[in-house]
């Protein structure tokens, strides 16, 4: 088994012709990823922004100056801040006491998660540019996710993950599927807060065509599930960002043990370079 990159702002990179993913190193490099998030979120979802980020076109919030900020850059488009077109924001314990919290302990109750042992790391704020929605460029993605867990020796993960809409009736399908099929197990259950929280078992569970309720996730979801993940008890509707939330819980066993073998299998492709300095 090979021993994890090193880690570090500019410290490591996995290239795949054109595309790149990393650490931000700089300020304008996490600028570039909130004026993505921005695009994303507020003018290609309808998110409602703050006047401070509609005056900027960006996406912030007191968290980004804790987090480490996971980038795909298309040196195709440009190198550094010009080539970002995909990012996912990554914040450990450390980072959060600096914080006083959590993202997601605005929305759910994660007492099981900070109890337990080891490190953990919360996963949010992920897009990707509609010009590079591809298998390739998650796969990206996922691989810097696993070279941060590798680096980091993180246990566990976490995060929200949106359904898009805010319709309770129309989303019914898929939140009744995660809550009889893949409810975390009570050790490890957040909960939604109770002043911000919908159910999520709506249909009965014999009443689940599963086929269809898959179908109906989106893929970040599908592929949280396909590690393993788990989501905890209740939905949170989040009007701002017009999505309703479920917290997903990942223990990482599989993450290492699939991005280990994967990247003994690559480290002789010549097109799937991995580097580190």
């Amino acid at each position: 088994m090979a021993d994890p990159l090193p880690l570090g702002a500019g410290g490591w990179s996995v290239r795949a012709g054109d595309l790149e993913v990393r650490l931000s190193e700089d300020a304008a490099e996490v600028a570039a990823a909130q004026s993505l998030r921005y695009r994303i979120f507020y003018e290609e979802l309808a998110a409602r922004p703050t006047p401070e980020m509609a005056r900027d076109r960006r996406d912030f919030d007191d968290f980004d100056r804790c987090a480490d900020h996971l980038l795909v850059i298309d040196h195709a488009r440009g190198h550094g801040a010009a080539g970002v077109v995909g990012t996912y924001r990554l914040i450990r314990r450390a980072a959060a006491a600096e914080m006083g919290s959590f993202y997601t302990a605005h929305e759910y109750d994660i007492g099981p998660i900070l109890d337990y042992p080891g490190e953990i790391l919360e996963l949010g704020r992920s897009c990707v540019g509609p010009d590079h929605r591809t298998g390739q460029v998650m796969q990206l993605l996922w691989r810097g996710i696993a070279t941060y867990v590798f680096e980091h020796d993180i246990k566990l993960m976490f995060g929200c993950a949106s359904l898009h809409g805010v319709d309770l009736t129309e989303l019914a399908l898929p939140l009744s599927y995660l809550y009889h099929h893949h409810l975390a197990p009570p050790a490890l259950r957040p909960t939604a807060l109770a002043e911000r929280r919908s159910e999520m078992d709506l249909i009965p569970a014999q009443q689940i065509d599963v086929r269809r309720a898959v179908a109906a996730l989106p893929p970040l979801v599908k592929g949280y599930l396909r590690l393993g993940g788990n989501v905890g008890d209740g939905a949170v509707v989040d009007h701002q960002f017009h999505t309703t939330d479920v917290c997903v819980v990942v223990k990482t066993d599989l993450v290492t043990d699939k991005y280990y073998k994967h990247y003994e299998r690559q480290r002789g492709r010549p097109d799937m370079a991995l580097t580190s300095s």
